[in-house]
């Protein structure tokens, strides 16, 4: 019993170290703030913005137009902003990622 007292005692220390390095001033990489390239800041402005946060934006402006295919739901039909970002007429949400990190810069 008297060991697993102290196995406690011993994680107690690893938890608020954890915790200290968590809320630390460095924002990690999706908290950090990137520039857009001038065809994404057409959507989402040209104010540097966490990755998240650009990803929010487009996917409000798919859906105010309307662009996902209604047949598959995962397929973006691109728009004249979206073709200059994603460089084709069509894309799935899981490869629009990547095409995005292309127009975003530190």
């Amino acid at each position: 019993m008297a060991t697993k007292t102290t196995e406690k005692k011993a994680a107690a220390p690893k938890k608020e170290t954890a915790t200290k390095a968590a809320s630390g001033t460095k924002p990690n990489a999706l908290q950090q703030p990137l520039k857009p390239s001038p065809e994404l800041a057409a959507i989402v402005g040209d104010k540097p913005l966490p990755r998240g946060e650009v990803v929010s934006k487009v996917w409000e402006h798919i859906k105010k137009h309307n662009l996902q295919n209604p047949e598959n739901k995962r397929e973006i039909v691109a728009d004249d902003k979206l073709k200059k970002i994603f460089g084709k007429d069509k894309c799935s949400m899981f490869e629009m990622n990547k095409h995005l990190a292309a127009h975003l810069k530190s």
